[in-house]
């Protein structure tokens, strides 16, 4: 793996508010949805803004980041204080919709801006990795045959990321089904981001 030049996160998220690599594939104009402190210590990977974030520039304001909250016992304040947590999607922009559903994040995205964001982080205690994308991304070969293979050996990849389904309204059945999500890793999900942000 090729060094990363250690940069200020001020260049780093200088120059990724300003990237238009995906540009002519996008749906609209790019717009950069991230949310980084330099003091950050708990790191959460989602996917790429939906068309709210998009609209808002906040990332996971919408339905599905009052999930992830809940999922956290966290609070709105908490969530986007950038001296405890960076917010970095997988896919920086909004990549669109067909039949109503989020497309993937662009692939040339997390390859190119997250080892740099990482680089100037060097805080960072634990990662969620929320969704495929970012567990394909961040674990690689390490991943199970399945989301749920994966988020249910959480354990397999802690002290460093905690994989995650996405929290759509689209994985309500899959919740469901799971019911050691609640049960289990929920409660282990807060022991291990509570001891990320001390």
């Amino acid at each position: 793996m090729a060094r990363i030049e250690r940069l200020s996160l001020e260049r780093v998220a200088r120059e990724a508010r300003a990237c238009r690599l995906c540009e002519a594939v996008l749906p609209h104009a790019p717009r950069p949805v991230f949310h980084i402190g330099r003091g950050a210590r708990l790191m959460i990977v989602g996917q790429a803004p939906g068309r709210r974030v998009h609209e808002t520039g906040i990332p996971w304001n919408d339905p599905s980041g009052d999930r992830l909250r809940a999922w956290l016992a966290m609070d709105r304040e908490t969530f986007y204080d950038r001296a405890q947590i960076a917010i970095l999607p997988t896919g920086l922009c909004y990549p669109g919709t067909v039949d109503g559903s989020d497309l993937p994040p662009r692939p040339e995205c997390a390859p190119l801006w997250h080892p740099r964001f990482r680089a100037a982080l060097p805080n960072i205690r634990l990662t969620l990795l929320v969704g495929q994308y970012a567990q394909a991304h961040y674990l690689g070969a390490a991943r199970k045959s399945s989301l749920s293979e994966t988020v249910r050996a959480y354990r397999e990849y802690l002290p460093n990321f905690f994989p995650l389904p996405h929290p759509s309204w689209r994985n309500s059945a899959w919740i469901t089904r799971n019911p050691w999500f609640e049960k289990q890793l929920l409660p282990a999900l807060r022991r291990a981001v509570t001891s990320a942000l001390r």
